[in-house]
């Protein structure tokens, strides 16, 4: 399959809320030459994708299956020992993180939609387990949050994972389609990206820590269904998108006590055409550094360091579930310079992972593991 380049155009603008011209996306001659192949199919939704230093690839089947690619071949045997997960919706089996020192301690982290709690329904919880891959099972489950209170829709759980350089966890859950009442309310969980230690303490340096009534573990608020983050190497700077309603999809940094505006401001509106809001700005609330109107649905984020794509090399990818492409963002500080959509035809991208062998590997719903391998 060769790899086609559409200039696209694109509004950038800076979390500083300067506004800046339009731009037109400049094509960067990436070489056409590379294919993409099939590693596994006959998995359904593969939510993420984590590698283990012993070579294995685990991705999370988000009907609540963990999946091991071993030796370029899908198992059969799926990993147990997970908790009860609440397949519904957009919920199910989420994101997949290893601990930064995963060699010594063997703990993985995931996301997941639990049932736990005096409610009906269903919201986001975070887990961490010791996995034990030569007998494909997890122990030692300790949960380390979970959203409160539980909700009988069946939208936005967020669940992107990542670490920082501290050794900090940051996750994010949605709005969980009450975008009236959980986003903007600290009381509450939903719309929100959480920050905590590795064994689920609350750092005390958390901005609403020492406030009564407010959930601890937030870290920035305003969201509506964060489900990309990654971090910049070169900035430390933590980047995530999240979906808009009918347009009004946004690419931000998080950065601490921010709030987002979500539902107030948004550049999208109601699925059916009509209003939510009049207002795209406030000073009170960031500006995204990049929108997408219209949506294009994003999931999945990575950096791109392999030098098996030179022209891909320090730059940021995103899937597209909506369009069937990649983006390519060039992002310098604080700034997306530029964006091209890239891999057109993929398919409904909803995890990406650069390997440990320098490729990059791509999940696709309804399909399974593709690879994108230069020629």
């Amino acid at each position: 399959m060769k790899v086609y380049i559409t200039i696209l155009l694109a509004l950038v603008i800076s979390t500083c809320c300067n506004a800046y011209d339009s731009l037109i996306m400049q094509t960067n001659g990436l070489d056409k030459n590379i294919s993409i192949s099939l590693v596994a199919d006959g998995i359904s939704i593969p939510w993420a994708m984590v590698q283990l230093p012993s070579d294995e690839i685990l991705i999370s089947e988000r009907k609540g299956e963990l999946r091991v690619i071993k030796n370029g071949r899908l198992l059969s045997k799926r990993i147990t020992g997970l908790p009860l997960i609440h397949s519904n919706g957009q919920g199910g089996l989420l994101d997949l993180k290893l601990h930064p020192d995963f060699l010594k301690n063997q703990w993985i982290y995931f996301t997941y939609a639990s049932k736990d709690g005096k409610s009906s329904g269903s919201n986001t919880a975070l887990m961490r387990a010791t996995l034990n891959i030569s007998n494909l099972s997890l122990t030692d489950q300790k949960l380390l949050y979970k959203a409160q209170p539980n909700s009988k829709k069946g939208q936005h759980y967020g669940g992107r994972i990542v670490f920082d350089d501290k050794g900090f966890i940051f996750f994010s859950i949605g709005d969980r389609g009450q975008r009236n009442v959980n986003p903007q309310d600290l009381s509450k969980d939903g719309g929100k990206i959480y920050r905590l230690h590795d064994d689920g303490k609350v750092p005390s340096d958390n901005p609403f820590s020492d406030q009564d009534g407010f959930k601890s573990a937030i870290f920035s608020y305003g969201h509506r269904n964060p489900q990309g983050i990654s971090i910049d190497p070169r900035t430390k700077n933590i980047w995530s998108h999240e979906h808009g309603p009918r347009g009004g999809d946004e690419v931000n940094i998080i950065k601490k006590a921010i709030n987002y505006g979500w539902p107030e401001i948004s550049y999208g509106i109601n699925y059916n055409g009509t209003k939510f809001t009049d207002k795209t700005e406030d000073s009170k609330m960031a500006q995204p550094v990049l929108y997408w109107t219209p949506s294009i649905a994003p999931s999945g984020m990575i950096y791109v360091s392999s030098d098996k794509y030179p022209l891909l090399q320090g730059k940021f990818l995103v899937g597209s579930m909506k369009f069937d492409h990649l983006v390519l963002l060039t992002i310098e500080g604080e700034q997306v310079l530029s964006q091209e959509k890239v891999f057109e035809d993929i398919g409904r991208t909803r995890s990406l992972l650069q390997g440990k062998d320098g490729y990059i590997y791509v999940g696709i719903d309804g399909v399974g593991i593709k690879r994108l391998i230069p020629e």
